[in-house]
């Protein structure tokens, strides 16, 4: 897989300066027009504020890019085109040379073959709600597992098998640290009710766990809870992810189109709020990872 290196990326990486990778499927197929170009933007900024240097990573040219430029966020974001890219979709994707936004695992494997130890996204995929019908469970778990990259995110999309998903986690040998926090956080909703193992009150104690666990060849999990003031109650979106779950089967929606699906209807049913709550998170998530990224440069 060839790599292309923004220069600005290069230079920090040459120089031992913190970089964080950013995920594009949020710009290509997580948030609405023109919201998504102005997040892209703003998550850029927040980690250039915090002292490390942004690479968002995509595919477009038969190339992994890693750092787009603003021409290729302004397509990510406005193409109608732009292909959803897990690892599966890597191969195809880049031999017939086409645009993709990366999912959480393209990332991290692109990031880690990059030299890139932190990155930041919303939530992280999961095990589905019925799996144990289906077998439908993210690429993102295994990816995390088998990369040494720290990905920061507001722990698991809200309508996955919270449970189950930290379960894969274990079983996979993935830390999962709570920043701030003993529960999972569930990615507009504050808490999981489920605890976790490990918490971290700032970025130097993640970056201390980061250190050893990515020292092992292996990435890891720092779960960030939305902050109170954008979360929504749990009750609430939980009644309403069961009614878009019901909705999605009767339209026989599954797959990769699932997930954008339920987060769609959530949107709907929270008159947007959801949305807001979403890119709250992403900024505060790519704050967090510049600090951890910092302290890991130390």
């Amino acid at each position: 897989m060839r790599l292309a290196v923004h220069p600005d990326v290069a230079a920090a990486l040459a120089a031992r300066r913190p970089v964080v990778a950013l995920e594009s499927t949020v710009i290509a197929h997580g948030l609405p027009r023109p919201m998504n170009l102005e997040t892209a933007i703003q998550l850029e900024q927040e980690v250039r504020e915090s002292g490390a240097t942004p690479a968002t990573i995509a595919i477009a040219d038969g190339a992994a890019v890693v750092g787009a430029d603003a021409a290729l966020l302004s397509r990510l974001a406005n193409d109608r085109d732009v292909a959803k890219v897990s690892l599966r979709d890597l191969a195809p994707l880049l031999a017939r040379r086409g645009i993709g936004a990366t999912t959480v695992a393209a990332t991290v494997e692109i990031a880690a073959r990059a030299g890139i130890s932190v990155m930041a996204t919303g939530g992280i995929g999961g095990v589905h709600r019925g799996a144990e019908r289906t077998f439908d469970e993210s690429a993102d778990l295994g990816a995390i597992a088998s990369n040494a990259v720290c990905v920061v995110c507001a722990g698991a999309k809200l309508v996955l098998d919270l449970a189950l998903t930290l379960e894969r986690l274990e079983t996979l040998g993935v830390p999962v640290v709570g920043y701030g926090t003993d529960e999972l956080p569930a990615f507009y909703v504050r808490s999981s009710g489920l605890p976790l193992p490990y918490r971290a009150d700032d970025a130097l104690a993640a970056a201390r766990i980061a250190r050893e666990q990515l020292a092992r060849g292996a990435g890891m999990v720092v779960a960030v809870p939305i902050a109170a003031a954008e979360a929504l109650d749990r009750a609430s979106a939980e009644a309403d992810v069961a009614r878009a779950i019901t909705a999605a089967e009767a339209a026989g929606v599954r797959g990769a189109a699932l997930t954008p699906y339920l987060l769609g209807a959530l949107g709907e049913a929270t008159s947007g709020k959801s949305l807001r709550s979403n890119v709250s998170l992403l900024r505060q998530n790519a704050r967090v990872a510049a600090q951890i990224a910092l302290a890991l440069a130390t």
